[in-house]
């Protein structure tokens, strides 16, 4: 008898994301990541390479630049999270969520022309006696992204902190609410915004 070493890569595949923003970028006209019109860099982590990519619609020549990916597979490879997800295969790549080493891409964004940054950032939850599995590993997640973007966000222009506490990353329910907070952070900061944008 032999022992079979048990695969398990996640709990979920991502493909319901990947159709689901699919299906809304047909909506639009849109099948790649390279046909949206206003400049977007999304980056993803080769879990094998341990290397940077970035999905994008820049014309940069960089094989670690890709511009003819789906929006939904490019969605999905950039934030699948270790453990949740499984890592997304393309073109012999397995990407995970970018967010692994940069998540806050200010210099990707400047590389696309932008001279002022607004970095978001979210304010986290703690961990109690009601935390789940996926609590705490995104809790993990964030204190090793936070401790990189620290630097990333001193390049920033101006830095937001939105409050959604209460919400994990899987609460689509949640979407409204997410949008009101963001919305209450930018008037509340409006003024911060007008004096960086002078």
């Amino acid at each position: 008898m032999t022992n079979k070493k048990l695969q398990v890569c996640g709990f979920n595949s991502g493909k319901i994301v990947e159709e689901a923003y699919n299906t809304i970028a047909s909506k639009k006209g849109i099948k790649t990541i390279g046909e949206i019109e206003k400049p977007i860099v999304i980056p993803t982590v080769d879990i094998n390479e341990s290397e940077k990519y970035i999905f994008t619609n820049s014309k940069k020549k960089d094989k670690k630049y890709i511009s003819e990916i789906s929006v939904g597979k490019a969605v999905r490879a950039s934030s699948s999270l270790p453990g949740y997800f499984c890592p997304c295969d393309f073109q012999g790549h397995k990407f995970v969520d970018g967010g692994i080493l940069d998540n806050i891409p200010i210099q990707e964004v400047k590389n696309q022309g932008a001279d002022k940054v607004i970095c978001v950032n979210f304010k986290k939850d703690y961990i109690d006696e009601t935390s789940n599995f996926l609590d705490i590993s995104m809790r993990t997640i964030d204190i090793m992204a936070n401790k990189i973007s620290e630097e990333n966000m001193q390049e920033g222009n101006c830095i937001l902190t939105v409050d959604t506490i209460g919400t994990g990353m899987l609460d689509i329910e949640k979407i409204d609410m997410c949008y009101q907070a963001g919305y209450k952070c930018a008037i509340e900061n409006m003024e911060k915004i007008k004096d960086m944008l002078k």
